[in-house]
């Protein structure tokens, strides 16, 4: 019988995986099937903005699941609860980048954050270098991420 710790880790894990898939398909299909059977176009920031949510609201359920349990170790309780609350804090804070960023008067951004790296997903046939640098700026401001870690990517 595997750990109870392990057992976290690979639930993660596959959470991380499940979340990857639903990015990479929303990237490589740029259209979807309606109920119709009709083949149409889909907002990729709403899409995404969905998958992100569900995906996240399964963690958060996980977490509190291993919370309330009785079988778990105080220690993976205590596990549980700090990653809850880092992933709580990184939705608070990529929420705040993207209204930032859509202040700037972008049409719409998705903010995505790993522990090295940030990547910004813009609204937008290409982004000027005056552009790039106010989302820049916005982000050194708010984050400790550093420009190495910045990725900008311009989306139609």
């Amino acid at each position: 019988m595997l750990k109870k710790k392990t057992k976290i880790i690979i639930l993660s894990a596959m959470i991380l995986l499940l979340g990857i898939t639903g990015y990479l398909n929303i990237v490589l299909n740029g259209n979807v099937i309606d109920a119709g059977g009709n083949l149409t176009a889909y907002n990729y920031f709403d899409s995404y903005r969905a998958d992100r949510s569900s995906i996240r609201d399964q963690a958060i359920l996980y977490y509190d699941a291993i919370i309330a349990g009785e079988d778990y170790t105080t220690e993976s309780k205590a596990l549980a609860e700090n990653k809850k609350l880092a992933l709580i804090g990184e939705m608070e804070s990529e929420l705040t980048l993207e209204y930032l960023i859509k202040g700037l008067g972008f049409p719409d951004a998705i903010v995505t954050t790993s522990s090295n790296y940030i990547n910004v997903i813009i609204k937008s046939e290409e982004l000027t270098s005056p552009e790039v640098a106010q989302v820049v700026s916005v982000i050194l401001e708010e984050t400790d991420y550093k420009l190495p870690s910045i990725k900008i990517i311009p989306v139609k």
